[in-house]
């Protein structure tokens, strides 16, 4: 009687054991998922530093190194409260600064609060190279504490009205990740700032869209490849758990329907894009139709088949070449085509997730259980856009109304990076090896030289040039001349 008492106070406590390690596995898988998805903002600021010329690349840095920070306090302060607190089917009030949260929700905070930082991301490349620096903390607070949590709570708190669906029916918003919750939430946003900021100068003579490239292709390139890594943790850790059966099978399959749609996806947009009338194989195309499958197979990545997925990438990558034509077509400057990628990709990821569900997809039942399901999902994805669209055009044009949303003229046309922050990512007097003369400044120590055709090096000024700019990004040019183009002051002798 003793040994049997023995063996289920031991069998009780082995039981305990599995339960406590169980949830450290799915706190660490959370912890570990949300550090991967916090790298891409590493992803986002180097596709928006290459993407944007070389006179604002500090500016568009530091943006992106301030949506985490506001976004950090304004998540703490009101948005995980909003989003997952308990509340009405509209939102939450529960939870603000942390009060009385459970301490087994800490990873979940984790992990929602580097989706939330993502979705403001998106809206400062759509409006790179022309806000006004505080207008920035104004909007990213907004969106990360108020508009995204609001829509959270809607789709993935239990309670929200697109989780319990229209009365008498048994309908629930399908969106796994985020391609409406996030993505569309972002691209919504970004495409009302970059329509009442206006476009960039230049971008849009007699009606046309004039070309303005970014300043370095590597790194807008370093930065996709970054971002597709991170989709994978997005996607994969939004099952949430890695300890309870079949996970690890739903982590897998969103892995490789993210891959598999994010690259047809890419074949997709190069191919397009050689087809029209550019007539080349575009690398910025490629990347960001490639991230635009990935976008928009987050809805369904773990309820598709790998065909389904495949599917998703192919229409992806007419979907992103469609919007972003679409924007252009509306005079819509968007530097980074983050409004075609989010908001595109992002709608198209409601609606297929309905498509190829297995099983219950329309393809698959094709009953009109199946079409309402495609029907819930829409008015969802409408109404995320819609609730995004009304606030943003409120916030952005208050900012605009005050004189607050856009830089000046001049500070646009010499760039932000010098006059709102005092430093260049790129100062002239850096560059140089310091040999071949005798001043202590010469040759990358504060003074700009040029080289003859006799390879003689000469000192054109002794006062650096704070905003030149050169045929490369070096001290001379291939054809042996440099001139600062930006420096009135800038004497040739």
């Amino acid at each position: 009687m003793n040994n049997s008492t023995g063996t289920h106070i031991d069998m009780e406590a082995l039981a305990s054991s599995v339960a406590v390690l169980q949830s450290n596995i799915d706190h660490f898988f959370l912890l570990v998922m949300g550090c991967l998805v916090f790298f891409m903002q590493c992803g986002f600021a180097f596709l928006e530093a290459g993407s944007v010329r070389s006179k604002n690349t500090t500016n568009i840095l530091i943006k992106n190194l301030l949506d985490v920070s506001i976004g950090a306090v304004a998540y703490y302060a009101v948005g995980y409260a909003f989003s997952f607190g308990p509340g009405n089917i509209f939102i939450g009030y529960k939870y603000f600064f942390m009060i009385d949260m459970p301490t087994s929700l800490y990873s979940h905070w984790f992990f929602q609060f580097v989706f939330a930082a993502t979705a403001t991301t998106i809206v400062s490349g759509a409006m790179a190279e022309r806000t006004e620096f505080a207008a920035y903390f104004v909007y990213s607070c907004i969106i990360t504490g108020f508009v995204y949590p609001v829509v959270t709570h809607w789709a993935w708190s239990g309670e929200g009205w697109l989780t319990e669906g229209p009365p008498n029916e048994t309908l629930q918003y399908w969106d796994f990740a985020g391609s409406g919750v996030v993505h569309v939430v972002g691209g919504a946003a970004g495409f009302v700032g970059a329509a009442i900021i206006g476009p960039r100068i230049g971008r849009f003579v007699n009606g046309k869209p004039v070309e303005i490239p970014g300043h370095t292709v590597p790194l807008s390139a370093l930065g996709g490849f970054i971002l597709m890594f991170g989709f994978f943790a997005f996607n994969g850790g939004s099952q949430a758990s890695i300890s309870q059966s079949g996970d690890g099978v739903v982590v897998a399959l969103a892995i490789i329907n993210t891959t598999l749609s994010g690259c047809i996806a890419a074949i997709v947009s190069l191919v397009l894009k050689r087809s029209l009338k550019v007539q080349s194989w575009s690398l910025l195309a490629t990347i960001n139709g490639a991230l635009t499958g990935m976008v928009a197979i987050c809805a369904g990545c773990n309820v598709m088949e790998p065909w389904g997925a495949a599917i998703t990438g192919l229409v992806s990558g007419f979907t992103y070449i469609g919007w972003s034509k679409l924007v252009l077509y509306l005079r819509v400057d968007d530097p980074l085509d983050a409004v075609a990628v989010h908001l595109g990709g992002g709608l198209w990821g409601v609606c297929s997730v309905t498509l190829f569900a297995k099983d219950v997809g329309v393809v698959y039942q094709f009953n009109e259980q199946s079409w309402k399901q495609f029907g819930w999902n829409a008015v969802g994805g409408f109404a995320i856009m819609s609730w995004t669209m009304v606030v943003a055009a409120i916030m952005f044009g208050l900012l605009h109304l005050f004189k607050c949303l856009r830089v000046s003229e001049e500070i646009e046309l010499k760039g932000l990076d010098v006059a709102k922050h005092k430093e260049p990512a790129y100062p002239s007097m850096a560059y140089g090896d310091g040999w071949g003369l005798d001043s202590p400044l010469a040759n990358g120590n504060g003074v700009v030289y040029v080289r003859d055709v006799d390879t003689e090096m000469k000192d054109v000024s002794k006062t650096p040039i704070g905003n030149s700019v050169t045929s490369n990004s070096n001290s001379f040019t291939a054809n042996e001349t440099t001139t600062g183009v930006d420096n009135p002051a800038y004497v040739p002798r």
